[in-house]
């Protein structure tokens, strides 16, 4: 075979280096030298961590009212504070004569707006929590934040003034409540592992129930009459509170079937069964029937292939069921009879995906009408959603004042006002001209 003769390789000349030419430009911070030339000083290999510095752990029992945000000797927040404990406790007249007609439900949320007057930044942070005083005659809006404050806004008030800013705790609140038999009591938890309750008559924030080792992460209400109160932790515990007997820990602690537990609701007319929502499982529990070492469930709800941020009771009758989950979709199921199922009614699809930086949606039904709820959405322009249990569009809240997620809302439990919170701390009410 003739081999074929290759041609030689060229070889490149290198050009040469030019004496006044300027070379790859290096960084100088990561040459760990300063502008000056002079090097910087070695990083510390544990970063100090700024949340703890900014928001300390504040001190057992109980805590001074005093607003961050104003002069504690304001003469306004004093008489501000006497008018939110003379507040007289909200009528379920109209709840208990039964629901109004779909009809007339749709009219009196299409006469709800929003306005620059009704929109308000109270918190520093993200919102985490939201809840509405039940008065007819006062708009008065509780927020909780994930700095550890808790922000108040009487709408009634329009100025400035009208915003109270208190630090109660140390750490995001995760859950608000007006007392239901006195709306004098804003009851607040946090991962702090505190509940307190803000007392506006006597201006403290009392120290309900300290549990540090079990970050508690949802309460509700036990007894109707706001004595007793169950509250679920992180790492699937429940505790019972007495607010009756002297001191600050639990009477039971309990051990559910739930590796996490991030919301407790009770059943609001059996108020022996609860419903708890966690990483993937949806449980029912009785009550009479937890113990420490391990509890099963009555229910299991396993139609969730995600995790799931919240399940509630319809407010009158609990016979229905809302659950919100990651996995885009909205799940109304029959509790009607709670036997060993409970069937799944409706799935709606909605975007529940909100991103690391915005708190996660939860649908909460509107305490006057049964049979709708509402949600925040991440749909543009920016609204808050209004459903039947059936799945039908019933309103998409929305104005020219709302440009931003409301990932909580709230509705009054007898007039036409919503609140929303989003991740800034900004609050968004719509209220029905009458409210004005």
């Amino acid at each position: 075979m003739i081999k074929k003769r290759q041609p030689p390789e060229s070889k490149r000349k290198r050009p040469k280096k030019k004496e006044n030419e300027i070379g790859c430009r290096r960084s100088m911070r990561l040459l760990k030298v300063d502008p000056l030339g002079v090097s910087l000083p070695a990083a510390p290999t544990q970063p100090m961590l700024e949340e703890e510095e900014e928001n300390p752990l504040l001190p057992p029992g109980p805590l001074e009212m005093i607003p961050e945000n104003q002069d504690d000797s304001n003469e306004l927040f004093r008489a501000s504070l006497k008018t939110w404990a003379d507040m007289s406790k909200t009528s379920n007249e109209r709840t208990k004569e039964g629901l109004s007609s779909i009809k007339s439900y749709k009219a009196n949320l299409s006469g709800m707006v929003i306005s620059e007057a009704t929109v308000r930044k109270v918190t520093r942070g993200a919102i985490s929590s939201v809840a509405l005083h039940p008065s007819e005659v006062r708009t008065l809006v509780a927020a909780g934040a994930k700095s550890g404050q808790i922000g108040l806004w009487d709408l009634t008030r329009q100025c400035e003034d009208g915003v109270y800013v208190f630090y109660p705790h140390s750490q995001p609140v995760s859950c608000l409540y007006f007392s239901p038999t006195n709306p004098a009591h804003l009851l607040s938890l946090s991962y702090d592992g505190t509940l307190r309750c803000g007392d506006f008559s006597s201006a403290v924030f009392e120290e309900v129930y300290r549990n540090e080792g079990n970050s508690p992460s949802s309460f509700d209400f036990l007894a109707k009459d706001a004595s007793t109160l169950l509250v679920g932790h992180w790492d699937g515990h429940l505790s019972l509170v007495d607010r009756r007997t002297p001191g600050t820990s639990h009477e039971k602690f309990f051990n559910s079937s739930m590796g996490k537990i991030r919301t407790v609701h009770v059943h609001p007319v059996s108020r022996q069964y609860f419903i708890t929502a966690g990483l993937r499982d949806v449980h029912v529990y009785d009550v009479r029937c937890l113990n420490s070492r391990g509890s099963q469930p009555m229910i299991s709800l396993a139609e969730h292939s995600k995790s799931i941020a919240s399940a509630y009771f319809s407010p009158v009758t609990g016979n229905r069921v809302v659950t919100t989950c990651a996995d885009c979709k909205l799940r109304v199921f029959d509790s009607s009879s709670l036997s060993s199922q409970i069937p799944l009614l409706t799935t709606i699809r909605h975007n529940t995906i909100t991103g690391r930086w915005l708190t996660r949606f939860q649908a909460v039904w509107d305490p006057k009408q049964e049979d709708c709820f509402i949600v925040g959405s991440m749909a543009h322009p920016r609204r808050v959603e209004v459903f039947h249990e059936t799945g039908e569009s019933v309103r998409s809240l929305s104005g020219d004042c709302l440009v931003s997620v409301c990932s909580l809302s709230v509705m009054h439990p007898t007039r036409y006002v919503l609140a929303g919170g989003n991740s800034s701390g900004r609050l968004h009410v719509f209220m029905s001209q009458e409210s004005f």
